[in-house]
């Protein structure tokens, strides 16, 4: 099984919908998973409202911290973006893909699904290329 790493600061919002959508639409041979430098202690509650209106349920998901074996054995990782530039995991990965997609933290539930929607697009825009690198 192939894994596609996404990775934000707290593992709370961006990633963790990456990671659903990811798992949702992974071609055949692939699953996401996501983590951080520095784990929050709950997913943000408006990006699990904004994905169960998307049809895909993250609220069982936990923040993880990001690991040298989570690194390791990516076959590609994925940066959803950083605010915080001391703790951004794009100082730990190997040829990252940075999507520099805005933290919903904080942002009403119109702008979250703004980003649920721009994450999804991407996420399947991936799956697309990876289909086709096979």
């Amino acid at each position: 099984m192939k894994t596609i790493l996404f990775v934000c600061v707290e593992n709370a919002g961006r990633s963790q919908m990456a990671e659903g959508f990811f798992n949702k639409y992974a071609p055949k041979g692939f699953r996401a998973v996501s983590a951080g430098t520095k784990p929050a202690s709950q997913i943000n509650p408006l990006a699990v409202q904004a994905m169960k209106e998307a049809g895909v349920d993250i609220s069982s998901q936990k923040s993880k911290i990001i690991t040298d074996e989570m690194i390791r054995n990516s076959e590609k990782a994925v940066n959803m973006g950083c605010m915080d530039k001391a703790e951004c995991p794009l100082l730990f990965l190997n040829n990252p893909v940075d999507w520099g997609i805005e933290d919903p933290k904080g942002k009403p539930i119109e702008k979250v699904r703004e980003i649920r929607d721009d994450i999804e697009r991407r996420v399947k825009e991936l799956v697309k290329n990876l289909e086709h690198s096979r």
